[in-house]
C-alpha cells in the first residue's frame, strides 16, 4: 500500500496543479449546466437538449467525486506543506465541503424515488444553499488567485529571487496593499450582487423545506377573480395526504394569465356525442373526488404527497361521449399557446385528474389554477396549467414541449 502512495505521490506537484485545473473545469461545467436547467429563458431555446444537458450534470456531478479521491491520496503531504497557512488549509476544506456536499446531495436527488420525499427534498435544499454559498466563494477564489492579485508570500511554491524582487529586505511592508484592496472590491462587489437574491431564496426555501408555507404565498398573491369559491370536501380539508413536501418552482412560456367569471369558460369539443361549455359558477358545482398523488418535474425537482381535488378525466370524457373515430385527446391552456395531448388509453388512466384544488385551496395562477390537468405518472410538461379546453381529434397532435424535442411518452 505504501509503494502504491509513493507512486501515485511522484511528481505531486504538477498533479496537484493538473488536479486543481480539472476540478475548476468541472465546476464550471456544473455551474452552467445547473444555471441553464433553472433558468427559464433557456426552455424554449434548447427543447430537448435541456434533457441531455441534465444528465451532462449528473454524470459530470458523479464524475466531480473522482478528482476529490485522486487528492485525499496526495492530502497528506499537501497538508504538510500548509502547516503555516491557515488560510490555505481553510480554503482546502472548504472546496473539499463544497465537492463533496454537491456531490452527496445530488446523488440523493438524482435517486429520488429511491430515498423518499423526506430525504430528497432536504438535498434540494442543501443542494441550492451550497450553489448560493459556493459559486461566489469559488468565482472569488478563482479571480484572486490569478498570479497578478496573489502576494507572493502567500504563494505555496516561490523563490528567493521573486521575494527579494518584490519586498527587498529590510523595505518597510504595505499595511494595505492595491491588490489586498482589489480582492476586497471583488468581494464586495460579489456580496452586493448576489447577496440579495440570496436573501431572496433563504427566506422563500431553506426555511420552508416542506412547502406549505411558499404555496400559501402563492395562494396570497392568485391574480384569478372567480366566484363562488370552490368548497373542499372533507377529504382535502384537512389534506388527505397530510399537506404536500417540497416546492413548486414556477416555470411558463408565457406570462402568468389571470381570469375572472367574464372570461373564464371550460370546454369539451371535438369528436364528441354532446359538447360542453361550462362557465365557473357550474364547473364548480360538478361532482369532484380527491386523490394524493406526487409531482414530477422533468427537470429533476418534485413535490410528494399532493391533495388534488376535481374531476378525474375519464369522467369528463364519458359525459360527453367519445366518438369512435377519435383517436387523441389534445389539450388546452389558456394562456392561448400552450397544448398538449394523451391518448385515449392514458387519458382513461384512474388519476388523471381536471383539478380545482390543492391540500384543499384553490390552485392559485402561478401553479396553473384556476383549473390544471394532473397527470402524476408522467412529467409535469403533460400536466397542463389553466386547461380550459379538451377536443377529441383524429390522428396525432404535436404538443408544445413535444415539437421542441421533448418526449410524447413523458413517463416519470
Amino acid at each position: 500500500m505504501s509503494g502504491l502512495l509513493e507512486r501515485l505521490r511522484k511528481g505531486y506537484g504538477k498533479k496537484l496543479v493538473s488536479l486543481h485545473a480539472w476540478n475548476g473545469w468541472i465546476v464550471v461545467i456544473l455551474a452552467l449546466t445547473g444555471l441553464i436547467l433553472i433558468g427559464g429563458f433557456w426552455r424554449g431555446i434548447l427543447g430537448e437538449g435541456r434533457v441531455w444537458i441534465k444528465w451532462a450534470h449528473v454524470v459530470v456531478g458523479i464524475a466531480s467525486i473522482l478528482p476529490v479521491i485522486y487528492y485525499l491520496l496526495l492530502a497528506g503531504k499537501h497538508w504538510k506543506q500548509l502547516k503555516q497557512k491557515p488560510w490555505q488549509r481553510f480554503n482546502v476544506l472548504v472546496v473539499l465541503g463544497l465537492l463533496l456536499g454537491w456531490f452527496v446531495s445530488g446523488v440523493l436527488l438524482w435517486q429520488f424515488r429511491a430515498v423518499g420525499p423526506g430525504v430528497s427534498n432536504v438535498a434540494l435544499a442543501v443542494h441550492d444553499l451550497l450553489t448560493w454559498v459556493g459559486l461566489p466563494y469559488i468565482i472569488y477564489h478563482s479571480i484572486t488567485r490569478v498570479k497578478w492579485l496573489k502576494e507572493p508570500n502567500r504563494r505555496t511554491i516561490k523563490n528567493e529571487r521573486e521575494t527579494d524582487i518584490i519586498h527587498p529586505a529590510g523595505s518597510p511592508q504595505a499595511v494595505y496593499t492595491r491588490k489586498a484592496f482589489i480582492r476586497g472590491a471583488i468581494g464586495i462587489g460579489l456580496a452586493v450582487t448576489v447577496g440579495p437574491s440570496f436573501l431572496k431564496w433563504l427566506g422563500n426555501s431553506l426555511l420552508n423545506v416542506g412547502g406549505s408555507q411558499s404555496i400559501d404565498k402563492l395562494i396570497e398573491s392568485d391574480s384569478n377573480k372567480l366566484l363562488p369559491a370552490p368548497e373542499p370536501l372533507p377529504a382535502s380539508a384537512p389534506p388527505l395526504g397530510g399537506g404536500a413536501v417540497g416546492q413548486f418552482r414556477v416555470y411558463t412560456v408565457t406570462p402568468i394569465p389571470s381570469f375572472t367569471n367574464a372570461d373564464w369558460s371550460f370546454t369539451i369539443d371535438g369528436l364528441v356525442e354532446k359538447s360542453f361549455k361550462w362557465d365557473w359558477k357550474q364547473f364548480v358545482a360538478l361532482k369532484r373526488t380527491v386523490q394524493v398523488s406526487d409531482f414530477h418535474c422533468v427537470t429533476g425537482w418534485s413535490v410528494y404527497k399532493n391533495t388534488w381535488e376535481g374531476i378525474p378525466l375519464k369522467e369528463l370524457l364519458r359525459m360527453a361521449g367519445v366518438k369512435s373515430s377519435a383517436q387523441t385527446v389534445k389539450l388546452y391552456s389558456g394562456d392561448g399557446v400552450y397544448t398538449d395531448t394523451l391518448t385515449l388509453e392514458q387519458a382513461d388512466m384512474d388519476d388523471v385528474m381536471v383539478a380545482v384544488m390543492h391540500d384543499g385551496k384553490p390552485i392559485p395562477s402561478d401553479l396553473g389554477g384556476p383549473v390544471r390537468l394532473i397527470v402524476p405518472k408522467m412529467y409535469a410538461y403533460k400536466s397542463v396549467k389553466w386547461l380550459n379546453r379538451i377536443e377529441l381529434i383524429e390522428g396525432e397532435h404535436v404538443g408544445y414541449w413535444e415539437a421542441r424535442g421533448y418526449a410524447n411518452d413523458a413517463w416519470v
